[in-house]
Order: C-alpha cells, then structure tokens, then sequence
C-alpha cells in the first residue's frame, strides 16, 4: 500500500493555484496558434494536440527509469493508461471547440467537470457531498451556463456555435474521466512522475498519426506556430495538468474540479485584451455567479466525507 504524507492545506492550495493558472492559459495559447496557421478545424486541432502531448511525453523521458514496476499494485499501470486515452479524446474534443465557439462559451462549458467528477466520485469512492456543496455546484454550473449563452454572440461561426459547445462538454466528460482513474492509477502506486509519464505518452501514441489520417500536415506553418506549440506542452500541461493530477490525490477530486472553474473566468478576460472577444453583460454576471458557487462549494467541501 502506497502511503502519501498529507501536505499542508494552505501549500495544496497555493500549488493548486498555479496549475489553475497555468491551465488558464491554454485556450489563448489555442487561439494564437490558430490565427498565425490560418487553420482551423478539426485537422489542425489534432496537429495542435498530439504536437502538445509529444512534446510533454518526450520531455518527461528520463521518469521511465525511476518507476518502481515492481512494487505497484494491480492495475496501476491499466489505469493510468486508460487516463491517456481520456486525455487524447479530451483534447481532440476541447481543442476543436475553439474553432467553432469563443473562448468563454468553450471554457465554460468543459469546465462543467464538478457535476461529472461528484456524480462518478459518489459511485466511485464513495464520496458523500455536504448539502452546501451540492448548492454551490449548482450555483457554479448555472454561472458557467450564463457564460456560455451569453458568449453565443461573440462566436464567428454562426450555426457551428452548437456544433462547438458540445465538443466542448463532451471534452468535459473525457477530462472527467481522466482525473478520476489518474487518481485511482496513483493511489495504486505510481508517483505523480511515473504516471504523467505513462498517461502523456499514450495520449501522444493515440493522437499522432490521426492527422495525417485526416489530411492535415505536421509541417508547412509559421516559426511562431511551434513557439506555441511548445509553450503549450511547457505550461498547461506539464505544469497545469501535472499539478491538477498531483492535487486531486491530495485533496477530493470533486474540490479540484470546482477551483478548476476560475479557468474561464480569467480565459474570457484574456480574451477580451488580446481578440476582442467581448463578453455580453450576460457573461459578466455568469462570471460572478460562478465565482460565488465556487466559493460555496469550497466551505461545503470541508464537510466531504470520504470512505476508501
């Protein structure tokens, strides 16, 4: 049985923060690749995604050697590949969305992850939530649906803004899935390194070779698209998604999820100053109620109860 030492709450929160941050910056770093290809769509989405997690796995190749096979439990390693291919769907998913619908209404929306993580956590582990929990994830969820619709009209793509929103939730159930059995994966022995290791590198497996599948090209964009490219695989996802996977150990996953709701707010602001997405009054209110559900729901979680 592998046993963590419970850090202090105060540096789980401060970590926490940062990943919050650093995943934040995803959507932009999206966007900007997006404008400087000329490209759009689902092909370049999984050129923008597989890129992403190549480059994580390759960078993450010296924490192969330092995992202890040996003393890992029964399914440790099946978990944490399963949590690969929910990553890789994830980020074929969310990452499309953008090309359909405007940063607010996509990070809303996949950021509805509470409700699915406190859903499967209930059934999964056994994870009671307090009565003011369950408030403020409904007053979280209903300020990320304000976001959303009120982000319709900020969208360039018209009747595809459907098409976008739904990418975007359904990149919300994958990426569900894929904290939950990262989580089940490390509680089976993996240290953090070990298992990102082992889930970033089955995502990079799966992805590859589906754009040229799809026609689209690795090669043949501007220098400043690989920039982005690369920041991408450095700062959301080794750092944002290394930390959120780390924390949801540490803490219930259904309190990760629910700090993970910042994620839009600060996205849309980001976008406002660099696109000039601008959020209808609608947004601004969603962003608010969203903020108070989440505060809720962080003082309801000290009242989970968790039976494993």
């Amino acid at each position: 049985m592998n046993i963590l030492k419970q850090p202090p709450n105060w540096s789980i929160a401060l970590v926490l923060i940062i990943g919050v941050l650093a995943v934040s910056t995803s959507s932009i770093l999206i966007r900007l690749a997006n404008l400087e290809a000329g490209a759009a769509g689902f092909g370049f989405s999984l050129v923008l995604a597989a890129s992403r997690l190549s480059l994580s796995a390759l960078i993450l190749l010296p924490a192969w050697p330092k995992i202890q096979w040996d003393a890992l439990q029964p399914g440790a390693r099946r978990y944490a590949a399963a949590a690969g291919l929910c990553l890789a769907l994830h980020f074929a998913l969310w990452i499309t969305s953008l090309s359909y619908t405007s940063i607010a209404a996509s990070t809303a929306l996949v950021t509805t992850n509470p409700v699915w993580v406190a859903l499967l956590s209930r059934f999964w582990f056994g994870e009671k939530l307090s009565k003011l929990s369950i408030g403020g994830i409904t007053i979280a969820l209903a300020g990320g649906m304000a976001i959303a619709f009120g982000s319709a009209g900020a969208a360039n793509a018209g009747s595809s803004q459907i098409l976008g929103d739904f990418l975007a939730l359904a990149g919300s159930w994958t990426v569900s899935l894929y904290l939950l059995l990262g989580r089940e994966a490390q509680r089976r022995g993996l240290g953090i390194g070990g298992y990102i290791a082992i889930a970033y590198t089955i995502a990079a497996i799966v992805l590859l070779p589906l754009p040229l599948a799809f026609g689209t090209s690795y090669t043949g964009y501007p220098h400043i698209v690989y920039f982005y490219i690369l920041l991408t695989a450095a700062l959301p996802q080794l750092v944002g998604h290394s930390i959120l996977n780390w924390a949801v150990v540490q803490i219930s996953p259904t309190l990760v999820t629910l700090a993970i709701l910042f994620e839009p707010v600060g996205a849309s602001g980001v976008g406002y100053l660099l696109f000039g997405e601008v959020p209808a009054p609608a947004v601004l209110v969603g962003a608010a109620v969203l903020l108070l559900g989440v505060a809720t729901a962080t003082v309801g979680a000290k009242e989970v109860t968790v039976n494993s």
